[in-house]
């Protein structure tokens, strides 16, 4: 992988993994509109941890709440009703979904699943159901209502995000609209559920790089550029979508997402992209 790539899907890594348009995804339409090779799936996890950094950093205040009031509920269940320890609760049980069936997918997920009509399709149908959500959500829920019900669908509804094209961050927004929470709640809770599912599928995948199992043709200079600007680009992309969906609808990101969706498809159909 050449510096310039590295630069590139570094970018391109950080400016999607929040918005809900996929970032898997573009990390593999991407490459294959430029005519580079395919960055792989092992690729993709590990410059995850650099968006990942940007959730710790934004978010510290939270997650450091959050963990204090977790850790403090498990002996006393009395704690367990406060916010923060719910909270906790809730992303434990959401990221359960996630690890079984990336465990048990694994081999698909970083083989058929990364083919381009299956991105192609994923990115059409997932900007579908996203409209819907809006269209029917009652957005009058903040993130202090949140219940157990909603950790759970939201969980399963990340665990989607497997598949490249779906989006992790639009698979959560989309179940916490259907969910009546407002955007900035359904974006806040998305963002902190992200964190252990993001760091230990990126350090599982970075044992497989580090063991020369995947991701030959990457190299360490390139991979660490890609995950540092991913860090950079990606604080900026949380800082810009909860402002932006305080006043806005996802719809920009279903537009985009159906018109790049039917793009992928054509050009694929056509052989113009392998």
């Amino acid at each position: 992988m050449s510096l310039l790539e590295a630069i590139v899907l570094g970018i391109v890594q950080g400016l999607t993994e929040f918005l809900p348009i996929s970032s898997t995804g573009h990390l593999r339409v991407v490459p294959a509109f430029l005519g580079w090779e395919d960055p792989g799936a092992a690729f993709t996890a590990v410059t995850q941890l650099g968006t990942m950094a940007a959730v710790l950093l934004y978010f510290r205040e939270d997650l450091w709440r959050i963990v204090r009031a977790w850790l403090a509920s498990v002996p006393d269940r009395a704690k367990r009703r406060e916010l923060d320890a719910r909270i906790g609760w809730y992303i434990v049980l959401g990221t359960v979904p996630i690890g079984v069936f990336g465990v048990l997918f694994k081999d698909q997920i970083e083989t058929s699943a990364r083919d381009l009509y299956v991105i192609g399709t994923t990115l059409i149908v997932l900007g579908l159901v996203l409209a819907a959500a809006e269209w029917v959500g009652t957005r009058d829920r903040e993130i202090e209502q949140i219940q157990t019900k909603d950790g759970f669908v939201v969980g399963f509804a990340q665990a989607l995000a497997l598949i490249p094209g779906v989006s992790r961050s639009g698979a959560t927004i989309t179940a916490g609209l259907f969910l009546g929470l407002n955007r900035a709640a359904a974006a806040r809770f998305s963002f902190l559920l992200s964190v252990p599912a993001v760091v230990l599928s990126g350090l599982f995948e970075l044992s497989s790089i580090i063991e020369g199992e995947e991701g030959e043709h990457v190299g360490a200079g390139a991979l660490i550029v890609a995950t540092v600007l991913a860090f950079i680009v990606g604080y900026a992309s949380i800082a810009f979508l909860l402002r932006f969906l305080a006043n806005h609808s996802t719809m920009v990101f279903v537009v985009y997402r159906v018109v790049l969706g039917v793009v992928v498809l054509a050009l694929a159909s056509a052989g113009v992209v392998e």
